[in-house]
This record gives C-alpha cells, structure tokens and sequence, in this order.
C-alpha cells in the first residue's frame, strides 16, 4: 500500500492473467502528537552528529525527544570515540567498531534498554537488520526508512556489498509494518516488491530560508576573475561519480569558467591527479567541506552527477538559491526542474547550457515550510507503525 501527498493508494498486487492496478483514494488522517507522547521510540542509525548538540542531526534528534516519552538512538559507526549520554529524554548509545563488531555491539546494547514501544531504521540493511532484531525481541512494530535507491541497477553494480544489500532489504521490507522513503522514484521502484506495509513518501528537511539571499563579498572577490562558475557539491565517493564533472567541465566549459567542488572523500587525490593530467588544475578549485550557501550565491550552474540518489538535498538548496541544475537521472532530478543528462550526454548537456541554457531557477514541490512540520509529520509517520 502507498501513501503520498496525504492521500493512501492501496495497490493491487499484479501477476494473475487480465488483473489491472486498482487505485482508490481515502483520506490518510495522520495522528496528532498527543496520541503517541506516551510512547518511546527506538532509532537505530548512522549520524554521528548527534553526539554534537550544534549539528543538525542533534536538532532533529532532541525535536523528536518533544513528541515521544523516550527516544533511545544506538548510533552504528565506524571507529570513531563516542560517549554515551542521555539530554532530558533522549539517550544515545554509541556502538562503534568494524562492520561486523559494531553490529554486535549495538545488539548488545539493545538489550540493556528496558522498554521501547516502536523501533525505525534510518536504512533496511545493516541498520535495519539490528531494528528487525530489536523488534522482535521487544514484540513491537517495525519502521524501517529508505533515503536512497536501493533498486537501482548502479546501486547493486557498486559493490558486492550492495549486492547484498538489496538481498537484506527485500527480506526486511517485507517484515516491516510501515516503510518511510524520501522520494517517489523509490516509492516507483517499489511496487514490483508488492510490499503489504504501507509506504509513506516523506522527503528530508532542508532549511530553504538559509540559501536565499547569501552574500560573501570575499569569495565573491576571490572568484571575480571567472566569467562563469560551475559548483559541485558532494561527497567525493565513486557513486557520486565526480569524474564527470572534470571531464564535462574540460570538454565543454570556455577558458574564462571555473569549477568549484566542495566535499572530501576518498577520491580526491584521483581528482586531483585527473585535473592535472585534463590540464584543467588551474580552474578547479578542491575546497574541502565548508558550508555551501555562499558558494551557490557566487556560482552560475551547479552540477549533480551521482549514480544514483534517493533524494539528493543539494537539488532543494540549488533551487532554493536560484541556481540551475545539471544532473543525471537520479533522486528528485526531474521534479525539481533540473536540466537532466545521461552520463554519456553530460559534456555535451554542459556545452548547450553554456550556449543556450537557462540561468535561473525556482524551487518546486518543496512540502515543509517549517522544521516544526517537518518533524510533526516525521514523528506522525512513525507512530502510525502502531495502527
């Protein structure tokens, strides 16, 4: 069953010779906080942030603390030094190691927590295998999150890990209660799954207010001598794919225009090296991890070319700032009005927007005006596990 844009869509499922989908409308009521205060809430997940109140991981966290009795969050990381701590309500749990030794730390630490009423994952693969685990052990719902497009063909081609991801995912979504994505090219994806669970298109808050309006006088100043600049905001892994970028950039971009990458990631020294050997170093600026507002205020296009997204904020904080957007068929590319590309075509996209393109933007089917709402409806989500 699907849910999307306040209205549920149960779905017939297909296979029996002649059988057509059936859709039918019926208003989707969502509970009210005060329904579920008397709840504590489980989270399994991965952000680390939330163990530093400025961050807004640590936002959402405690904003979550004000609808729930409890929030129990087991944050599953890497090797990282974490303390366990509790604010008010809200109690985090740090359960970090190799793959497989923070797995069993977090399900030993599941067991020393003496009573939660839902649990939710912020991914269906390991972290939904520790929720599924926890669930079973309390008898309580389970809500598992999917924030990116596990189905797609890029995403299994990355790595065997992945491979064996999608197998886990398909096995945990079909034992989950409710299933929250944060975009419906996932929620299309999924129908071939024909999950019982009711699906629910929820996307991720992005604080539109904070990428209007910018100014940075300096980097404006520092950049001037470029007549056009090209942004690139990402994480600097291989399914982010930032090599097209470079080798779009240097095949279609004119000599008086500059890319500018803001991330890190283990590709950077490739990156570095490819601009050097596409005699292209001088114009490709590796500024590191630093907050993207001011660089969206200065730049003329920004560029997306990631395998595959389930959502893709930069989409939102791009339209937010008025800033076109080139990108491969990924996330919410197509709905937020981006200028899509395969990656075969992308030099030559890049070479008809320089000549041709459009050099505004507005942002589109954005759903929150508020964090307030956003959490409202985050929190609604999860409690109707119970229904």
């Amino acid at each position: 069953m699907i849910e999307y844009d306040r209205k549920t869509i149960p779905m017939q499922k297909t296979g029996q010779a002649g059988n057509t989908t059936e859709v039918q409308n019926t208003e989707n009521k969502a509970p009210h906080s005060h329904q579920y205060s008397g709840l504590s809430l489980l989270v399994i997940g991965t952000e680390t942030g939330v163990f530093r109140p400025e961050t807004e991981a640590a936002k959402r966290i405690f904003a979550y603390g004000t609808h729930f009795k409890e929030v129990h969050i087991v944050v599953v990381s890497g090797p990282h030094e974490y303390r366990g701590t509790s604010v008010g309500n809200v109690h985090l749990y740090p359960a970090t190691g190799s793959r497989f030794s923070r797995i069993m730390r977090a399900l030993s630490i599941i067991r020393t927590i003496p009573h939660y009423d839902i649990v939710t994952a912020q991914d269906p693969f390991e972290n939904g295998f520790v929720a599924w685990h926890a669930a079973r052990r309390g008898n309580v719902p389970l809500h598992l999150q999917i924030h990116t497009d596990f189905l797609s063909p890029a995403f299994a081609r990355h790595s065997f890990m992945n491979r064996i991801r999608v197998i886990l995912a398909q096995f945990l979504l079909r034992r989950a209660d409710r299933i929250r994505v944060v975009s419906s090219c996932i929620r299309v994806n999924m129908m071939r799954l024909n999950l019982i669970a009711p699906v629910a298109v929820l996307p991720i808050f992005v604080d539109v207010d904070r990428f209007r309006n910018v100014a940075d006088q300096n980097l404006a100043v520092r950049f001037a001598q470029f007549r056009t600049k090209l942004l690139l905001v990402s994480r600097l892994e291989p399914e982010k794919n930032p090599c097209l970028a470079l080798k779009s950039f240097a095949n279609a971009a004119p000599q008086s225009s500059c890319l500018i990458i803001l991330g890190k990631g283990s590709e950077q020294t490739h990156l570095i090296q490819l601009a050097k050997e596409l005699n292209i170093s001088d114009r490709v600026f590796f500024e590191g991890e630093k907050d993207a507002a001011p660089y969206y205020a200065i730049s003329d296009i920004v560029l997306i070319t990631s395998r595959y997204e389930g959502y893709g904020r930069v989409f939102i904080e791009a339209s937010a700032a008025r800033k076109p957007v080139l990108s491969t068929d990924v996330g919410i590319a197509r709905e937020s009005g981006a200028t899509v590309a395969s990656e075969k075509d992308f030099a030559r996209a890049l070479a008809e927007w320089f000549t041709s393109g459009p050099r505004t933007n507005s942002l589109k089917s954005y759903p929150y005006h508020s964090f307030d709402e956003y959490v409202r409806a985050y929190c609604d989500d999860i409690a109707r596990s119970c229904e």
